[in-house]
């Protein structure tokens, strides 16, 4: 892959610092920015209205849900709800799902998640519901699907996880966990913020009920997206007014509307994915986009796992140093998001070294605060994260590289 035409197509990647902090928020697509000027320069006005304008604009932003419907191969733009993030839309989803609940129904979630799709679970135990914690494996910091049997019931109603760790960088087997939950007649709700900027999200392959996405990681704009299965929609209660229908999808979930000009600047994530495919000379795509994506993807995803290998390679044998999460590059295992500490040492002080670098690393425990806690790193000032996209090049890898061979 040409690097440089890949970085070209990002804004805020011609300045002098290498980003590895991808994972907290990817640079945003030039086709983006230009996508969210054109509808604020061309039809900046209120949707619902008979004039032309304003049709012109409910048009565009559903042409962008459909764009992302096909994204994450949803089956109808209707399961495509935006907000304002992730943490944002499970909240909704939480206050939904739990006016459904009764007095002693069990919720499942995990101590490695996001706190997002932790927090507006447990408390629902406010309104009796029992919420009870999935912990990862101890040695692989990996769930299993043993301590899930262990833990559900013919009371569980919903199981909440997430597909790749933002911490761990541990990919979760979806599709095996989702039939698991719904064979005992629970729902699921799958935290993919983590997973979705690094490989293609097939919803309906997974056959997860919710699945939520932060976009501004994804490439985008600052906003977030929840896939809800269509039937599944139709059963919560509206978040948004009373007189609103209730098969009145999505907008019953999208309380206030949804971000107009945001929302058509995701079509600008489209743009990018054909510029990559008529880089990589994909004619087996032709004019089907779901293939593009997919193919696309697949570059992306070596390219990755290139990088993070010359990483972990190198901290594998680096005395006192622990990875998180699989030490093997394998794209099957893990996204190229590496977590360490190193013994004896404050995870703040080798940050300040890379800081020092020009190289945007980050410390802490970036919301999985639960998981920290029970790796018992607080003290240590949780963990060293970098996490790579695919327009990060090998040279930033070699610089992080000689920046922490002094440092470790």
């Amino acid at each position: 892959m040409d690097t440089d035409l890949l970085r070209r197509q990002f804004a805020g990647l011609d300045g002098d610092h290498a980003l590895f902090d991808n994972a907290g928020g990817s640079q945003i697509l030039r086709s983006v920015i230009r996508r969210i000027g054109e509808y604020l320069e061309d039809c900046n006005v209120q949707h619902g209205a008979s004039y032309a304008t304003s049709q012109r604009a409910v048009e565009r932003v559903a042409e962008a849900r459909m764009g992302m419907a096909t994204w994450i191969n949803a089956t109808d733009s209707s399961e495509i709800v935006f907000g304002s993030s992730s943490t944002q839309l499970l909240r909704n989803l939480a206050h939904s799902v739990g006016r459904t609940l009764a007095p002693g129904d069990e919720i499942i979630v995990t101590n490695c998640d996001h706190e997002a799709n932790i927090g507006v679970w447990v408390e629902l135990a406010e309104r009796d519901i029992e919420v009870r914690f999935w912990r990862v494996d101890e040695e692989t910091l990996a769930l299993r699907l043993e301590e899930l049997d262990t833990l559900m019931s013919d009371r569980t109603r919903l199981v909440a996880w997430t597909h790749a760790s933002n911490v761990v960088g541990q990919i979760h087997p979806v599709r095996e966990f989702a039939d698991f939950v719904r064979e005992r007649g629970a729902l699921s709700c799958v935290d993919g913020v983590a997973y979705a900027p690094h490989r293609a999200v097939d919803v309906r392959a997974l056959g997860i009920d919710f699945y939520a996405m932060s976009l501004y990681k994804v490439f985008g704009p600052h906003i977030g997206m929840l896939y809800g299965r269509r039937e599944r929609l139709l059963d919560l209660p509206s978040m948004n007014h009373f007189f609103i229908p209730n098969d009145d999808l999505p907008y019953k979930m999208q309380p206030g509307g949804a971000n107009f000009e945001l929302s058509y600047g995701l079509l600008g994530l489209w743009d990018y994915i054909e510029t990559v495919s008529a880089h990589l000379g994909d004619e087996k795509a032709g004019n089907d986009r779901r293939a593009m994506l997919e193919r696309v993807f697949e570059a992306f995803t070596q390219r990755e796992a290139m990088l993070a290998e010359k990483l972990l390679g190198f901290l594998r044998e680096k005395p006192g140093v622990r990875i998180f999460g699989p030490a093997s590059s394998d794209p099957k295992q893990r996204v190229s998001t590496v977590s360490f500490v190193v013994d004896g040492r404050k995870s703040e002080d080798i940050v300040q070294a890379t800081d020092a670098a020009k190289l945007a690393v980050r410390y802490g425990d970036f919301y999985a605060y639960r998981l920290i806690d029970d790796l018992g790193l607080r003290e240590q000032g949780g963990v060293v994260r970098v996490s790579m996209l695919h327009y990060n090049t090998e040279d930033e890898v070699d610089r992080l590289i000689g920046v922490l061979e002094q440092t470790l």
